[in-house]
């Protein structure tokens, strides 16, 4: 007959996860930011990623009408700006506002050149579209070390 052992300070009931400390970091640092003195307004969620020829940038902007956002480029920056107008409802009371409203700004730092001429912008369903085509630099080479 096997003996059962009774551990007091562990529950069979509890699932083990692998701790991930910059996990717990990164969520911490979210929940300060909502704190930290900032820009007023709010900020769209974007994306920004690489293809071949061309950075793109996706944003996420409902209820932002095309004549309200502004997107300039220089200095090897593209920077997106604008605003969301309020929108209040006659009521006697709101118990939860989320959805940010006001004026808005993200900037975002392009390593490789690109061809301000060429860059096209599309607000379709609440999602603004960049496309910032990259321009035809020196071809990449190996660079040797004399010693």
């Amino acid at each position: 007959m096997g003996l059962a052992i009774a551990w007091p300070c562990y529950d069979s009931s509890v699932a083990f996860a692998r701790w991930d400390p910059l996990r717990d970091l990164l969520a911490i640092q979210q929940r300060l930011d909502r704190f930290a003195p900032g820009p007023a307004g709010w900020q769209p969620p974007v994306d920004l990623y690489e293809t071949a020829d061309a950075y793109v940038v996706t944003a996420e902007l409902p209820g932002v009408e095309q004549g309200d956002v502004e997107i300039q480029t220089g200095d090897g920056r593209l920077t997106l700006s604008g605003s969301r107008r309020e929108h209040r409802v006659a009521c006697e009371q709101y118990h939860r506002l989320e959805r940010g409203h006001g004026a808005f700004q993200r900037s975002f730092h392009l390593p490789l050149p690109i061809d301000s001429d060429k860059i096209t912008a599309e607000l379709k369903d609440g999602v603004l579209t960049i496309r910032c085509p990259k321009t035809a630099g020196a071809p990449a080479r190996r660079i040797t070390i004399t010693p």
